[in-house]
């Protein structure tokens, strides 16, 4: 897949035509999967949350029916004739200790009605406790009353308030035959239906908290388990038998603040994970307590995920399948374009020569773009060509007329008789300056567009300072610096002596002080660099900025015409290969870099 990646660029054809394909096929499928996914899940934690709700309204149905029907051993207790009669003679004194043995031989006799019941007590009015206890096996000593923070006539006063039965929830009943009990307890009034306002005495009957994990449901692990809480927001019931009888949180009647705090209970207790699972409450009124139902989510979530890679998958090798499918389709096509756009290149760096192949197999509209940029080239060649001639001619000719505008044998012959004249009157300084004229006149008109080696245009520049600074009385100093290495290099006569007559006559106008014009010419690289520099009232930064753009202000300053003309002359013999650049500051100085391609002898 990355070698793919990496055989074109995203602005390329075939990046775009795979751009296109992932904005209208990948982004909206991985759109679709994403709200797929997301609705999917959505569906079914609806329907976990259902099947929870379900399953708690039957947790609490059993509940109550089991609670019922141990209510019903409590009614065969306080209903019973034979034990309210009992009860009574206790009450009263009459043979005790035998009535109290017949009591407990009934109690026995109903014991065995449900399985999960330890005990049946019976509280008489006298304060008479008379029992059956399957735990302790003893006539003496309950496994319940001692644990359940109450005393004794608190439970008879709790029992006998009305003709409702009272439950009291789950507590540490103690460890009986190396096990550990867990009871809560039904108790009702014993009713004497002759008169029902009488106190007679209480029936509890103590059942083990295992039938409250039987109805909750039994669970191997942590992933879906059920308990209850009480009113007193003490844990009843739990798989978890330590937990039992643990204060779990505040009551409050905000069935939402309960939930909260069923959560927390359970993360301190590590016994859910932190987002995975759901919890669902039903109160029971009858119980009175809680019934709170957790669902671990993490396998569901593991299925979905599983799904969701599995369509990633899928995706992903369509995609790739889909990919190459572009690449093999596409490769003749971007290959004629890349050998186009390879020659077009070419063409761009100045080898008007290259020409497009074109082949048989390229698609038409390729083929008929190389054919045409083939024509075109053609065409481009030839234009180029005529025009060039056409320049070379157009230059020669003016070059031509420059020079037949002055007749050079009759300005020579004149400048010879004058310098006679001034030898006859012993004007030797005369003399020397227009034998230096002469000099400069010939050289600059005889093949005024030649090429020099750059020592003879150095000589021809010593006698054109000469004759500059026997005209302004030596009002200047010039100092030449030519590195060895360039003398015999070869230059266009006149090449730069436009910038120097600038720097004379525009430099140092109007500017006092010590003149001094610097000229250095050495080698860089490849190429021959010529520095003009001098010391003169120098240029404003606009003129500079503006003169280094190649933008001359349309102005009769003759500075600004001398250093266009200038210009344009370098460009017209060197082009692009040569470049001119201008500093100065306005009254410190002005420095012209000219350079230029090595030309050898």
């Amino acid at each position: 897949m990355k070698k793919i990646f990496s055989m074109f660029s995203w602005s390329s054809l075939k990046g775009k035509i795979l751009t296109a394909f992932v904005v209208t096929a990948v982004i909206p499928s991985l759109i679709l999967i994403f709200f797929s996914y997301i609705n999917t899940s959505r569906i079914v934690r609806d329907n976990v949350e259902e099947l929870m709700q379900a399953n708690i309204q039957r947790t609490k149905s059993s509940l109550d029916v089991w609670v019922d029907s141990y209510e019903d051993i409590l009614f065969q207790v306080y209903m019973n004739d034979d034990i309210v009669d009992m009860v009574d003679d206790i009450n009263q004194g009459e043979d005790i200790t035998a009535t109290k043995a017949r009591l407990r031989s009934t109690l026995r006799g109903m014991f065995y009605a449900k399985e999960h019941i330890k005990c049946i007590t019976v509280i008489t009015e006298s304060g008479e406790v008379v029992f059956y206890d399957l735990l302790t096996g003893s006539s003496t000593r309950t496994s319940w009353m001692g644990s359940i923070g109450m005393s004794q006539d608190g439970i008879y006063e709790y029992f006998s308030l009305d003709n409702f039965t009272h439950i009291i929830p789950t507590r540490r009943a103690g460890v009986f035959a190396a096990d550990v009990y867990y009871l809560f307890h039904l108790g009702h009034r014993i009713i004497d239906y002759q008169n029902v306002n009488k106190q007679i005495g209480v029936v509890i009957v103590s059942v083990d908290e295992a039938m409250l994990r039987e109805i909750c449901g039994k669970s191997d692990d942590r992933t879906h388990f059920t308990f209850m809480v009480d009113t007193q927001g003490n844990m009843i019931s739990c798989y978890e038998e330590e937990l039992l009888g643990t204060k779990v949180m505040e009551w409050s009647d905000d069935i939402e603040k309960r939930k909260q705090s069923y959560w927390k209970f359970l993360k301190e207790n590590n016994l859910i994970g932190v987002n995975s699972e759901t919890i669902e409450i039903v109160y029971d009124e009858e119980f009175g307590a809680d019934i709170v139902n957790v669902s671990s989510q993490q396998e569901l979530i593991k299925r979905l995920n599983a799904q969701q890679r599995i369509l990633l998958f899928v995706l992903g090798v369509t995609v790739f399948i889909l990919l190459i499918l572009i690449v093999t389709m596409t490769r003749n096509l971007m290959s004629s374009i890349n050998r186009l756009v390879r020659t077009m290149k070419i063409a761009e760096e100045g080898k008007l020569s290259v020409r497009a192949v074109v082949d048989k197999n390229t698609p038409t509209e390729i083929r008929i773009i190389e054919t045409q940029f083939n024509h075109m080239m053609d065409e481009l060649e030839s234009s180029i060509k005529k025009e060039k001639e056409a320049y070379e001619r157009q230059r020669n000719a003016e070059i031509a007329a420059l020079e037949a505008q002055i007749n050079p044998h009759f300005l020579y012959n004149t400048l010879d008789t004058i310098n006679w004249m001034a030898i006859d009157r012993d004007e030797f300084e005369i003399s020397n300056s227009i034998t230096s004229l002469a000099a400069i006149l010939r050289y600059g008109i005889d093949d005024s567009n030649a090429e020099v080696k750059i020592g003879r245009e150095i000589e021809w520049l010593k006698q054109y300072l000469f004759l500059q600074q026997t005209r302004l009385k030596n009002a200047f100093e010039c100092e030449i610096n030519v590195s060895p290495e360039v003398v015999d290099w070869r230059i266009h006569k006149l090449l730069f002596q436009p910038f120097v007559e600038n720097a004379i006559f525009h430099g140092f106008k109007s500017k006092k002080g010590v003149h001094l014009l610097k000229i250095n010419i050495e080698p860089r690289q490849d190429r021959l660099m010529i520095q003009i520099w001098d010391n003169g009232k120098g240029m404003s930064e606009e003129l500079v900025k503006m003169i280094n753009s190649r933008i001359y202000p349309a102005s009769e300053d003759k500075n600004c015409i001398g250093m266009e003309n200038a210009i344009t002359r370098i460009q017209m013999y060197y082009g692009e290969m040569a470049s001119v650049y201008v500093e100065s500051s306005i009254e410190e100085y002005t420095s012209v870099w000219i350079y230029i391609p090595r030309v050898s002898v």
